[in-house]
């Protein structure tokens, strides 16, 4: 019975370090998205008449998706997402999904207009 204890105690600890969470923010690459973290927020750095398409290019060239909140934090995004969020590069979106540290499991995507 300790041990039934013991396993369901920590089970429930390591479930702690994720939560869900609806975050608006940018598809985004790793290498544009570091270019640009000292901003305050992504509004800041991000052009739209630009970004959709540097951002399609930089990942062609290898690097990674990420998700770029409102106030310009940067979240990698699980293997298991990417064919979620790939057709949605360099967009503006609301995700519902689990965060885990830096990394989120997107459950679903919607594009928003970028302004």
């Amino acid at each position: 019975m300790k041990r039934l204890f013991a396993v369901l105690m920590l089970s429930a600890l390591g479930s702690l370090g994720a939560f869900a969470a609806q975050l608006t923010g940018y598809i985004s690459d790793d290498q544009c998205a570091r270019s640009g973290a000292k901003a305050k927020t992504a509004a800041e750095w991000i052009q739209p008449a630009a970004f959709e398409a540097c951002v399609h290019k930089c990942v062609k060239a290898g690097s990674a998706a990420v998700f770029v909140t409102e106030d310009n934090k940067i979240l990698k995004i699980d293997s298991a997402s990417m064919d979620k969020v790939t057709p949605h590069l360099g967009h503006k979106v609301t995700v519902k999904g689990n965060i885990n540290g830096d990394t989120i499991t997107v459950d679903s995507i919607a594009s928003l207009k970028m302004q």
